[in-house]
Order: structure tokens, then C-alpha cells, then sequence
């Protein structure tokens, strides 16, 4: 296992890049600990997958330097830099016996059978496969050969990092919450480091200790699942996690103060000196309220969505939601919509331009 430092990582696929968007990946810098869970969160054609086959030596960076440790492996094939990984679709031989799957990275290495045989029982033991040990990998479901495509990532005890490209993909929707848990429970077994790409944001922050946020090429925020909820540094953050995704609404700034519709609303503290841009408040549906008090709207929509209703109502032409578990409006209605102060954010040109109070 290893420290992964990327270093001024930039990539392009034309030969020649000039500007900066002839880059898949712009300057890329991060660290990621040894033994950590970490996830790559984004939407197609973000990078991640760019950046995952860098980590893993399938595709050279234009730019910057890839390290495990302290050794700079920037230059290394993949058989040379001990990872293993997991795909979309599980790679298994379907010959082979769920046994022999299992242990077959460890006997291309020369372990020895007393070891391995540990080693297999140990990794079945944890995916609950112990039972389907002589059976054909062949017959088993979807689920089990993903189980049995990770064992395989997770068998070896030597390996820098495992990496997950989208492993859940083709998993039936009521079977993927049994297998996030299952690999969130082995990561805290085996303590090896693990990369998990994903577009999916339940699947990142349901695995992840620390979650990467990209978009167009960049790391737009990097934090834990809490952080990524309460205080997105980047208004894509705040639309791409969360369900509903948080209410950007455009405003007024005049001597730091917001105003929404000709009304002011009260941010979460003093904006930030010198910036400059597009205004937007930003707050996340959970806390707006509807009160006697506050900014005029009106109702547009009323979505119940089990647990609570998501009331769509609109400040002039700004549109804002709000989650509410009492009383509901009527469609047409004009309300008084409130914000709570601490978590109502202003953005300039998309960035978090707020401090927030001690």
C-alpha cells in the first residue's frame, strides 16, 4: 500500500495543445493516504476516467508526475506499479470455480498454497461467497460475479491501491445498496487504499471518506460527504449532490448585502473582499421554509415525495425550492419563503464568496 501524490497533472489527446481547453484534465494536484477510501465524483466527460487510467499506467499524463510513496511512477506500465482494479463489467473466468477465480492472482504471483488458501477463504469469508466456492463462476448471478470480480481486486495483500471504475453499473438497482455497504464494510477489513469512480452521487458519498468533485476537467471540491452537503465551494457542487440539487438564484449586491426581487436577504457572514462577478444565492432546499414572515412568492408546482413534499414556488422569475413536512400551500398561493440565515451562501461566478461565522 502507498501514498498516491498527483503532481501538476495535466493531460490532452491532441498532440499539440495550446489552449486550455484542448485538456481533458486541467492542472490536477492531489494527495490521497495511504489506506484511505476516496471517490471520484462527476458526470460523464468530467475526466475521471482520464485520470483513473493515469493512476493505474493505461494512459500517460501530457503533463506532471504520478507518485506511490516517494517513487515516481509516472513512467511505468501497469504490471509494474502493483494495483488492482475493478470494472464496470466483471472480468471472471467463467470456466473456473469461484475458488479457483480468487486464487488465481495469487498464484500467477507464486504464492504459496498454504497462503493462498487462507487468503480465499478469508476474502470469501467477507463477501459471503464461501458457499459457492466449487461452483462455476459461470452460474453465478450478477451481483455475485461483481462480488467475485472485487475478491479478486481484494485477494492480494501487497497491491499500492484498488481502484472501482463504476463497479456498480450493471447492477440491479434494489441490489446495489447491499453491495455499497458490502464494499465499504471490507474497506474497513483490508485497509488497502481504494479509488472509487462514479457519476452516481449516492455511491460516492455512501463509500468515501473524502469525495473528489470534477466537472469539465477540474477538481471543482474536495471534502468529505458532510462538507460537499453543507458548504459546496463551487455552485456545480451544490446542483450536482443533493436531491433536490441546492437553489441558485440570481441578486443584487449593493455595499455586501444580497437582494433578491428588491428584498435583502441575510447571508451566512461577510462577503469576501475583491471579488467581483455574477451574484447567486445559494441554499439548499432544506432550509427554506415557509412562514408569515419573509420573501414574497408564489406557489408554482407541489411535488409529494414520500417522506416530505417539495413546494416549487417563485421569487419574480427565479425559481426556489423548498422541503416541507407540515401544512402545504395550494398551487397559485402566494407565500412568504424564509432562508436560514447560516446556510444562505453568496456566489460569484459560481465560487463561494461568503466567510462563514465562527
Amino acid at each position: 500500500m502507498a501514498k498516491i501524490t498527483l503532481s501538476k497533472l495535466r493531460h490532452s489527446y491532441m498532440q499539440n495543445p495550446q489552449e486550455p481547453d484542448d485538456y481533458a484534465l486541467k492542472q490536477i494536484d492531489l494527495e490521497w493516504e495511504d489506506g484511505g477510501a476516496y471517490a471520484l465524483l462527476g458526470p460523464s466527460g468530467c475526466g475521471k476516467s482520464t485520470l483513473l487510467n493515469i493512476i493505474s499506467g493505461l494512459v500517460k499524463p501530457t503533463e506532471g508526475a504520478v507518485l506511490f510513496g516517494d517513487k515516481d511512477v509516472t513512467e511505468l506500465p501497469p504490471d509494474q506499479r502493483n494495483i488492482a482494479q475493478v470494472f464496470q463489467f466483471p472480468v471472471i473466468y467463467d470456466t473456473m470455480t469461484v475458488y479457483d477465480n480468487l486464487a488465481f492472482p495469487l498464484r500467477n504471483r507464486g504464492v504459496d498454497a498454504a497462503t493462498i488458501d487462507k487468503r480465499v477463504h478469508d476474502i470469501a469469508d467477507m463477501l459471503e461467497v464461501s458457499d459457492m466456492l466449487d461452483r462455476k463462476a459461470s452460474g453465478l448471478s450478477p451481483d455475485n460475479k461483481q462480488k467475485l470480480s472485487m475478491g479478486r481486486g481484494l485477494v492480494r495483500d501487497d497491491v499500492n491501491v484498488v481502484m472501482f471504475d463504476e463497479p456498480l453499473t450493471v447492477i440491479d438497482p434494489h441490489l446495489k445498496w447491499k453491495l455499497r455497504s458490502k464494499l465499504k464494510e471490507l474497506h474497513q477489513k483490508v485497509h488497502h487504499t481504494m479509488i472509487y469512480v462514479t457519476h452516481d452521487q449516492t455511491e460516492a458519498l455512501t463509500f468515501a471518506d473524502q469525495v473528489v468533485v470534477m466537472d469539465l476537467g477540474e477538481v471543482v471540491q474536495i471534502g468529505t460527504p458532510v462538507e460537499l452537503f453543507e458548504r459546496p465551494a463551487h455552485t456545480f457542487v451544490g446542483h450536482f449532490i443533493g436531491s433536490p440539487g441546492m437553489n441558485v438564484l440570481p441578486c443584487g449586491l449593493r455595499d455586501g448585502m444580497a437582494f433578491l426581487n428588491g428584498q435583502k436577504v441575510d447571508l451566512e457572514g461577510a462577503v469576501k473582499p475583491g471579488m467581483q462577478g455574477k451574484a447567486e444565492i445559494g441554499i439548499r432546499p432544506e432550509f427554506v421554509s415557509l412562514g408569515t414572515h419573509g420573501i414574497d412568492a408564489k406557489v408554482r408546482k407541489i411535488s409529494d415525495v414520500g417522506r416530505h413534499s417539495v413546494v416549487d414556488a417563485m421569487i419574480g422569475d427565479a425559481s426556489v425550492m423548498a422541503i416541507v413536512d407540515g401544512p402545504l400551500p395550494n398551487i397559485g398561493d402566494d407565500v412568504k419563503i424564509n432562508f436560514q440565515t447560516h446556510q444562505t451562501r453568496l456566489y460569484i461566478d459560481g465560487w463561494l464568496a461568503t466567510e462563514a461565522k465562527g
